[in-house]
């Protein structure tokens, strides 16, 4: 796309004028809690350095510690130009859980979560010249704070993994215009062959009233589309832009489908008194995602969903992807297993990542990082974070689904809890507000409240077992008369099945590996490539013969630290055929 550039953190939302921070910072464990009495915001000695965007817990990082250090510093010194009339933003693509910074010493402000991206208008602090960046972030084992797949003990246990404290995505500076945009909600609107494009604007309330408008342009492989112009008022506007162009192409419009998946370039203006004040280039996919008839379809066509669970680890780098090649490398090896999409689970990737997945054509559920336990501050935390998210990821054409929660994972009642009821039914109504267009599923495997899709979880090794539990057993199932997995209810007290769309959106999990003491896969491991293939066929082509099923999703991608249910190793190399893989899954 004309909006890419490498190594970009932001790829909705393009500018030219950016630096990347990432890199070697003074480093600093805080484990007696005392930084801040002792005025390290205004600058501290570092005993160590650590190479960000990595955690001190992974090799990458150069430190390598993976016990734990509740409270981590970091400062470095950048290199700034201040200019009149333009505003410095410092933003962090992610850094994990409470994080406050200092620009030459004075505070800058606080940001909980650690999945989400957020910025600080550093402006007043900055100077011309060389300035000191000071970044304190604290972690916790709290189980009521959003953490994913991080453990909550001081030891890997089950599916849980080394925790990620700390700045773990990149940090990077931007200078803006004191008018400029701010942000913006791009929707694709098949039906009317249009795209909407809502922008916030930065800076203009409190000014004199000026004339502003914000003018658009759409492109198709270096092909004029379509352009609009309208005023903006009061910090935001609407723009709307005509897509049909039957001189263009023969149907009048380019849809995104993973099959093909074709992409529009967007250039936004932004006018002040008619001079042109910031300038962002962006893209989007013509695409609908809608259900009808217990059918997932897509662009007005069924869809049938061949996903695999992605976890977003490795080895050396933790969580952190270790370079944007790897991001890639990742979404190529999946294609080529013959799977057309991802779950992205527990975790919110890089936005590379959905970059790429955009322009490969690989469908993604986009799912929330889980807390452990329900309170009301777990609730608290939850419900801004996932705002967040949902704000910062809706333009990306290839989610197609938002995942909010996973296997009871902090609503441990909810079958019978009216009140953790409450949560997630407030959770998929608030998501909808915002993004009515994608479906929701509320606690994907079970014990489902409100969902748009009715997801099962089963571990099941026998095929035959497992074709007959759901192919003779449905409506019990279904009814709530029989257990799911012989454990879980497919819906929560009070909640009945109503004809939504199916998928077993967990399954397989075969462990291949060499079995060492600390190694945890689901059920009995195999021992050769034959053994796996022959479980994994008569599995997946059971799933494959339920007629009302609409897609699956296997576990998963690569090994990670101790669990080795992988098709690849940790290192990312296949343990079996990918072709044979692939050929077993585009059966259907």
């Amino acid at each position: 796309m004309k909006s890419y550039r490498k190594d970009y953190p932001r790829p909705q939302m393009v500018r030219d004028n950016w630096v990347n921070l990432n890199g070697k910072w003074d480093f600093a464990f805080d484990d007696s809690d005392e930084g801040e009495t002792l005025g390290w915001g205004e600058g501290f000695h570092g005993e160590r350095e650590i190479l960000v965007p990595f955690t001190y817990e992974t090799e990458k990082s150069g430190i390598g510690d993976e016990k734990r250090h509740d409270v981590v510093w970091y400062q470095r010194f950048a290199e700034l130009d201040k200019l009149p009339g333009k505003r410095i933003l410092l933003h962090f693509e992610g850094c994990d859980f409470v994080t406050g910074v200092w620009v030459n010493g004075k505070y800058q402000g606080e940001h909980r979560g650690g999945y989400a991206r957020f910025s600080f208008d550093i402006t007043d602090a900055a100077v011309t010249g060389q300035n000191r960046i000071v970044v304190r972030a604290e972690d916790s084992f709290s189980q009521e704070q959003p953490r994913g797949k991080q453990r909550w003990a001081d030891y890997n246990f089950g599916c849980w993994y080394v925790q990620a404290t700390g700045i773990w995505k990149t940090v990077w500076l931007e200078t803006v215009p004191e008018i400029s945009l701010k942000n913006l909600k791009i929707t694709p609107r098949l039906e009317t062959a249009d795209v909407s494009v809502l922008a916030g604007i930065r800076g203009q309330s409190g000014k004199a009233e000026r004339d502003i408008l914000l003018e658009a342009e759409v492109s198709f492989q270096g092909h004029f589309i379509g352009h609009a112009s309208v005023p903006v008022r009061n910090g935001h506007t609407e723009c709307v832009v005509s897509l049909y162009r039957d001189d263009e192409y023969e149907w009048g419009l380019h849809t995104w489908t993973p099959e093909k998946p074709e992409l529009y370039d967007l250039r936004l203006r932004l006018t002040v008194d008619g001079v042109v004040t910031d300038e962002v280039f962006s893209y989007f996919g013509m695409r609908e995602i809608r259900i009808d008839n217990g059918k997932i379809l897509l662009n007005g066509e069924p869809l049938y969903q061949r996903l695999i669970l992605d976890q977003g680890y490795w080895k050396e780098s933790g969580i952190t992807p270790p370079d944007e090649e790897a991001l890639v490398r990742d979404i190529d090896r999946i294609h080529q297993l013959g799977f057309n999409g991802l779950r992205k689970h527990m975790k919110i990737e890089d936005e590379r990542f959905l970059y790429w997945c955009d322009v490969k054509g690989m469908l993604v559920w986009s799912e929330m990082a889980a807390a452990y336990r329900y309170s009301d501050d777990a609730v608290q935390e939850f419900t801004q974070e996932w705002m967040e998210i949902l704000r910062q990821n809706y333009n990306h054409p290839c989610i197609i689904t938002w995942t909010p929660f996973n296997e009871s994972w902090g609503i441990p009642h909810v079958k019978i809890s009216r009140t953790q009821q409450h949560f997630t039914e407030a959770i998929y109504h608030l998501t909808k507000s915002f993004d009515p267009m994608r479906p929701v599923i509320v606690n994907d495997g079970w014990e489902h409240t409100v969902s748009d899709i009715v997801t099962l979880h089963d571990y099941e090794e026998d095929g035959d077992v497992f074709l007959e539990r759901y192919l003779e057993q449905k409506d019990e199932l279904l009814s709530g008369r029989m257990y799911h997995n012989q454990s879980r209810a497919v819906m929560a007290d009070g909640f009945a099945y109503r004809g939504q769309p199916i998928i077993i959106s967990e399954y397989g999990g075969i462990a291949f590996a060499q079995r060492a003491e600390n190694e945890w896969g689901y059920g009995n491991a195999v021992k050769s490539e034959e053994e796996f293939l022959a479980r994994y066929e008569k599995i997946t082509t059971a799933i494959q013969k339920l007629p009302y099923a609409v897609g699956f999703c296997y576990t998963q991608v690569s090994d990670v630290q101790q669990e080795v249910n992988g098709l690849m190793t940790a290192e990312r190399e296949f343990k079996v055929s990918p072709e044979a893989i692939a050929e077993i899954n585009r059966r259907r």
